[in-house]
């Protein structure tokens, strides 16, 4: 595996020194864009967009040629893996993705497999193959997958936004169910993620977005514990260079111990969590990225750069930290702010490094 060449993002990951904290953007190809808005009105849809390498490929490249972010992410989404169980993903046109056959009776649960990726998602794995040869080495690619329990979520309740009542009622009153829709999913997530690994993904994000409206025991059990068993079954090595691995359970500040322990290179954080006692919580366990609220990215320039210089000072001197929001950029968000947010992590956190890069 060639190193970028700007590989700021995968040795920060990896808590090696750099000069400056890195930064990409979750969403960071999106609606908030117009030429992706015009992209995807090419596609027709949004699941078409996503189904063509092509067009995948160019939306995930289109903030690269506006902003010096770090880092590319596929462009995708967390429920390609649940579509190709036969779910019948679509997306209504203001509410969000829906499934045409929710997962409900006892026998469509017993019934769930894993899906071949290659088979199943093999546009996936064209689009991440694209997307590598089109960055050329300029930065690394993030390939990305739902966590188990999110994936769930979608799949018990047939959309998102829900208050999880169906999903919450198997887990109380039929937890060996849900346990297996589980542990299908972990079996699909790592086949999926050692796939985007092979094709070319640089390191791989686990989004739990949903892992957060659990309990306290609830959400080790059937949250965590199966984020564990993809992260000890990741490729980690490929070509010589160590995959890293981003856990991100949106909510889930009061975990970051026990998710520090499942051997993942790094958290990812929501803008509710203090960025420095998360730090000194996990210590050199792993790294941490975040984690502005979005919201701050709709103000302007100068406030902007006030939230900046708060949150890299939150985190204090030293590496293992990049930057990024805490969820995914609103998609009302002016494009010259996010200009600004970048120029602001730019300008402000090489003094954060001096350590790192002057002789002791």
């Amino acid at each position: 595996m060639t190193t970028p060449r700007n590989d700021t993002f995968l040795r920060a990951l990896l808590r090696q020194p750099t000069d400056r904290t890195p930064i990409w953007i979750m969403r960071q190809a999106g609606r908030y864009l117009p030429e992706y808005n015009q992209t995807r009105a090419r596609a027709g849809d949004f699941l078409s967009l996503c189904k063509n390498p092509d067009l995948a490929t160019e939306v995930t490249l289109q903030p690269l040629a506006r902003f010096k972010l770090d880092a590319a992410i596929l462009f995708s989404d967390i429920l390609t893996i649940p579509d190709a169980m036969g779910l019948g993903l679509y997306f209504s046109a203001g509410e969000g993705p829906k499934f045409e056959r929710p997962l409900r009776e006892e026998w469509e649960i017993r019934d769930l497999t894993a899906p071949d990726p290659h088979e199943k998602l093999g546009y996936v794995m064209s689009a991440v193959s694209q997307i590598r040869r089109a960055l050329d080495n300029s930065v690394p690619l993030i390939g990305f997958s739902g966590s188990p329990f999110t994936l769930a979520c979608y799949m018990i309740e047939g959309q998102g936004g829900t208050d999880f009542a169906e999903t919450k009622k198997m887990l109380y009153q039929r937890p060996d169910l849900l346990h297996h829709i589980l542990s299908v999913n972990a079996q699909a997530v790592v086949d999926y993620l050692n796939a985007q690994i092979e094709a070319g993904a640089q390191a791989v994000m686990i989004f739990d977005t949903w892992g957060g409206a659990l309990s306290h025991a609830a959400y080790e059990e059937f949250s965590l514990a199966y984020m564990q068993r993809i992260v000890s079954q990741l490729t980690r090595f490929k070509d010589g260079a160590e995959v890293p691995v981003v856990l991100f359970t949106k909510g889930g500040g009061q975990w970051l111990e026990s998710m520090a322990a499942t051997g993942c290179s790094a958290l990812g954080l929501d803008w509710t969590t203090h960025l420095g006692q998360a730090r000194q919580r996990v210590g050199a366990q792993v790294a941490l990225q975040g984690n502005l609220d979005p919201a701050i990215v709709l103000t302007d320039p100068d406030t902007i750069a006030v939230e900046v210089a708060k949150t890299l000072a939150q985190y204090g001197t030293g590496h293992g930290h990049v930057f990024n929001l805490g969820h995914g950029v609103n998609q009302f968000t002016p494009p010259e702010n996010v200009q600004a947010l970048v120029e602001a992590v730019h300008r402000l956190s090489p003094a954060y490094h001096l350590a790192d890069i002057l002789p002791a």
